[in-house]
This record gives structure tokens, C-alpha cells and sequence, in this order.
């Protein structure tokens, strides 16, 4: 099971918003807006996009991490090192 099981909706809820917003974006182009008009647009659907990863980290580390480490010393660790590269993906992006 995966550890965000219990806040699916609010996930899905918050990706069905980006997904509004990235649409917004395609229609400032197909407008032409002012290019920094949508640079700011951009950067906000990135926030939230961010958001969403860190939220994600959160509730991994305290359900996979927690009951990997609660199993075993060697479990805990992997699921460290999985969260650990998991945040500097996110960090590079």
C-alpha cells in the first residue's frame, strides 16, 4: 500500500488544479500574453508541483521509512537511502 493511500484525494485534488493551471498556460501562449505574465504563472505551477513532491517525501518517510526501520536496522537504512535520492531528484528538477 502506498503511504499517501490516505490523502489520494487531496493528491488528486491538488494535481487536478496544476493540471487546470498548466491549461491556463497553454491558452496565455495561444493569447499571447505578456511573457513575463506567464514566466509568474509558471513559476506558481512549479510551486505547487514542488509542493506536491514534498508532500509525498513527508508522508513516505513517516509511513515506508518508519515501518521499514520498525522491521529491520538494514530495512530502515534502504528506505533512508531511497528517500535521501529521492529529495535530491527533486532538488535538481
Amino acid at each position: 500500500m502506498a503511504g499517501y493511500s490516505i490523502s489520494k484525494d487531496d493528491y488528486a485534488a491538488r494535481l487536478k488544479k496544476i493540471e487546470g493551471q498548466v491549461r491556463g498556460l497553454q491558452r496565455m501562449i495561444d493569447d499571447d500574453k505578456y511573457c513575463i505574465d506567464v514566466l509568474t504563472q509558471i513559476g506558481s505551477v512549479t510551486k505547487a508541483l514542488q509542493s506536491v513532491g514534498v508532500g509525498l517525501i513527508d508522508e513516505h518517510i513517516r509511513h515506508c521509512v518508519q515501518d521499514a526501520a520498525a522491521r529491520s536496522d538494514e530495512e530502515g537504512d534502504a528506505k533512508i537511502h531511497e528517500a535521501t535520492a529521492a529529495i535530491a531528484r527533486l532538488l535538481r528538477t
